[in-house]
């Protein structure tokens, strides 16, 4: 299986939510700012890299998984995804593609143009990392929810 999780930019919740699901941040706590900082995508996206699919690492099923930036087009992006994996042998029932958007808050999306769109990094990244530790909850209620279905299709193909 692979596990895709998505949102506008894919930098900020994007990478949290990757970074809980292959246990590189705590599920059980709210990390502080360095960990956060310290992740080798967060806010850290170039404009060359949106629409393609970021590896980030297994989790502990050993199933891949990535981030993507997909801009405002999840219509157009995500059927494309499905289509292409499908090509190459890998049905849509094997893929989890997880949108993240939801949990981005007012100060993600204030830090994350000013940083990412504007290259406004000194101000924009602490006011993204500040949103991200205030949803930082609802990011692992997401991955939560992946990972229990996880469990129940993995559990469910193995009867």
């Amino acid at each position: 299986m692979i596990i895709i999780y998505h949102d506008v930019g894919g930098t900020h919740s994007t990478a949290v939510a990757a970074n809980i699901h292959i246990n590189n941040l705590p599920i059980d706590r709210v990390p502080d700012k360095n960990e956060i900082l310290a992740l080798p995508t967060f806010d850290k996206i170039r404009k060359s890299q949106l629409g393609h699919l970021l590896y980030i690492g297994k989790d502990e099923f050993g199933f891949k998984v990535y981030t993507l930036g997909r801009k405002y087009k999840p219509n157009f992006v995500i059927p494309a995804i499905v289509d292409s994996f499908n090509i190459a042998g890998i049905k849509p029932e094997e893929l989890y593609i997880v949108d993240t958007s939801p949990t981005v808050n007012i100060w993600m999306k204030i830090g994350g143009f000013s940083s990412r769109g504007l290259n406004l990094v000194t101000f924009g990244r602490p006011i993204v990392t500040y949103g991200t530790l205030k949803t930082y909850k609802n990011i692992v209620d997401i991955v939560k929810g992946v990972k229990e279905k996880i469990k129940k299709d993995k559990f469910s193909k193995n009867k």
